[in-house]
């Protein structure tokens, strides 16, 4: 090939790698293309994720290690020869777990007021009625404890889809823009916003999606571990209170 003829496809060949292909048009792409708003928006959606991922899998992992201790106290309660044993395992191994809690509550304020009588105003009453509201104190502030942190997995779970959906209406809106700019909605001006409304009403719900059902599942296990807890609760009571236990209680646990 001569020079000059080198010389002419020159051009041509620097004008075909200055147009962009098909795989440069990816994720990163559309989000180095959007504006402030835009990548506010994903910066919130990231964000919202991360929270929501954080607390599925720290109340996740801490529902699998209080089921497991929780069922290895069960079992030692409910064989235990009498009370003082239990009150020497819980002195020995310490409280760990929620039916542990519950009980070393439940013993001490049996004692407390045995001993002390009702010495102050939060003390009146009978020994069960002070041993029912200790109980029932427990009770909330384990519940309180469980769903902590579910509010803020229902909140991302409902309004991720619309922060999504604001993402979209934006780049529908600069779709419109370089439509009016050119007076043609041909592809080439319309690729990049159409694509970055698409990628963030994906986000939304890729955000959304897992919290909620990470929500459901951490509610519905509290519901049945709370069931579970007034269940002993009851059964503790009764057997503080008459020093026998339900008929068969010991097996429904």
């Amino acid at each position: 090939m001569t020079l000059p003829a080198v010389a002419a496809s020159l051009p041509a060949s620097a004008a075909m790698t200055s147009e962009p292909v098909a795989s440069d048009l990816g994720f990163v792409h559309f989000i180095h293309q959007t504006d402030a708003v835009g990548q506010g928006l994903f910066l919130i959606l990231v964000l919202m994720s991360l929270v929501s991922w954080g607390l599925i899998l720290t109340k996740g992992v801490a529902l699998v290690r209080r089921q497991k201790r929780s069922r290895a106290f069960l079992d030692f309660f409910w064989n235990a020869t009498s009370l003082e044993a239990v009150q020497g395992e819980i002195s020995a191994k310490g409280v760990h777990e929620t039916f542990a809690h519950l009980t070393a509550h439940a013993m001490h304020a049996q004692a407390h007021h045995a001993r002390f009588g009702a010495a102050k105003l939060e003390e009146a009453g009978s020994a069960q009625e002070f041993l029912t509201r200790t109980i029932k104190k427990v009770l909330d502030e384990i519940t309180m404890n469980m769903e902590s942190g579910l509010s803020v997995l229902a909140t991302i779970g409902a309004t991720a889809p619309f922060v999504g959906l604001f993402g979209t209406v934006w780049g529908v809106y600069h779709a419109l823009l370089a439509i009016g700019a050119t007076g043609a909605g041909t592809l080439d001006k319309v690729a990049g916003p159409v694509g970055e409304a698409l990628i963030m009403t994906g986000v939304g719900l890729a955000v959304a999606i897992p919290a909620v059902m990470g929500y459901n599942w951490l509610a519905r296990s509290n519901r049945v571990w709370g069931a579970r807890l007034d269940a002993f609760a009851f059964e503790l009571f009764t057997f503080l209170s008459t020093g026998q236990t339900l008929k068969g209680s010991g097996q429904s646990n």
